[in-house]
Order: structure tokens, then sequence, then C-alpha cells
């Protein structure tokens, strides 16, 4: 379940990524590089364009197939790393490309094994330059129900506001109701926050409500103040501040009840 804001930016938009990318494939760097470029393919979120010549070649398998694609012509390859072989997954633009899309190369994202800005892992997609994320503390009661039954309060949340999604309220384990949480084996990433440690389905009475609360134990560096701490999704649960009830958000993690 990939976690990500929707930031609408034009389609097609390119501008220069300002930080080292590398990428892995069986523990060998397949590429590195400080030129790469950010195309957003669609509005929520960009893609990496690499120059071809910061691609390790000896990586490379030329599958002798051009296809037109929507921002032009592409020359189709493969990836090998020591028998280990992933086809059809690196596209070469041409000369008849887009403006800036010649000898740059598409790599599909879950083609190799790990993605690095400098020296932070990236998870899911490249990271947005124009979505933010924020995690602060607040004074402000917080409590969370379900069908009447009270999951979590805390007078001490910590807030995440994220670009295009719901804000969410992170509580501390010893304000969380655990007799209703259910531990299962879902794991989900975030360009933004990182990868999950544990998720939980909510049991109230004989009705189980799958995957509705989560946790981060390692955050990003930019979200450490949620290590540990559990949240909800506020689409599916009653959220309460300073008393008031909170209209539900409609998202893109459910889809809507008929």
């Amino acid at each position: 379940m990939p976690d990500y804001p929707q930031t609408l930016v034009p389609e097609n938009h390119i501008e220069p990524v300002p930080r080292r990318i590398r990428a892995t494939l069986g523990g060998k760097v397949v590429l590195d590089t400080t030129g790469a470029i950010y195309v957003w393919e669609w509005s929520p979120y960009p893609q990496y364009y690499i120059p071809l010549v910061d691609i390790d070649s000896s990586v490379l398998v030329d599958e002798a197939h051009e296809s037109k694609l929507r921002r032009g012509t592409a020359r189709r390859y493969g990836l090998e790393v020591d028998g280990i072989v992933r086809p059809g997954v690196v596209h070469v633009y041409t000369e008849d490309s887009l403006e800036g899309l010649a000898h740059m190369v598409r790599i599909n994202w879950s083609a190799v094994d790990s993605w690095f800005e400098e020296d932070e892992e990236v998870f899911v997609h490249p990271r947005s330059p124009y979505a933010r994320v924020d995690a602060l503390r607040s004074t402000r009661t917080v409590r969370v129900e379900l069908d009447g039954v009270v999951l979590a309060e805390s007078s001490s949340p910590i807030m995440v506001f994220e670009t295009g999604l719901p804000t969410r309220y992170y509580f501390n384990r010893t304000e969380v109701n655990f007799e209703h949480l259910e531990p299962t084996d879902t794991v989900t990433s975030c360009p933004y926050k990182g990868m999950t440690s544990e998720y939980w389905s909510i049991v109230v009475g004989d009705k189980t409500h799958t995957d509705l609360a989560w946790c981060y134990d390692f955050p990003t560096r930019q979200l450490l103040p949620i290590a540990g701490l559990v949240a909800f999704y506020n689409e599916k649960v009653d959220v309460f501040i300073d008393g008031v009830e909170q209209a539900r958000p409609v998202t893109h993690f459910f889809k809507p009840e008929k």
C-alpha cells in the first residue's frame, strides 16, 4: 500500500535533482549520478531519469527493441548482475524524445533492490520537492473511537501534517487501548516516513476492522518524533479534538463504501 501526497505538478514537468542518486542490485551499485532529473509522469510525484553515462554499462543487456512511448522513442534494455536478471526494465530515450530526455534513462523503480538520495534510502518512489511532511507536538486533546469504544486518547499527541493527506495523530503506546488491537503481518512503505514496523487490526465486539493502525519504530530522520508511536486511519475511525468530532476524510487508501 504505497503512501503518497497528492501534490499536483503538471505532467511532463522536468527539473534537475540537486542530490546524488544511487541504486543497487545484488549488492552492486548499478548507477551513481549527480545529473539526474525529475520527470513528472503524473501529477502527484516524479520519477528519476538518469544520464546514460552514469549507469554501469556492464549491467545493461541490450534487448534490441525500440518503442514509441508517450515521451518519445526509447530503446529497451534489461539488467543483469551476478545471475540476477531483470528483463525489459530499462528504457533509454533517443533524440526524438521530449526536450531534455535524449540519452536519459528510466529504470523501473522495483527493478533494483534499493535507491538512495545521498546516503539515505528512499522507498516507494522519489520524494517530490513540492511535498512536505511535518511532525509537530500538540497539547490539544485527541481521542480515537470506533463503534463507541475508546481506542486512544492523549493531551500530548504528535500531529503529522503531510501535503495532500489528512492530518495523522500519533499516540504514545501507554495512551492506546491494545485490548482492541490485533497484530497483523502487513508492512507498508512511505517515501517521506520510511517503512512501518507494525500494523494492527481493530477488534470491536465480533467485528474485525483490518489494518487500521500502524507504527514506525525507525522512521526517516525528519519524522523521528513519531518513532514508536501509534496512529490510526482517521478515514475509518472517529476522531475527536478537544471534544469536537471531526469529519472522516476521504482518501485513496479506501474505496468508497456502497
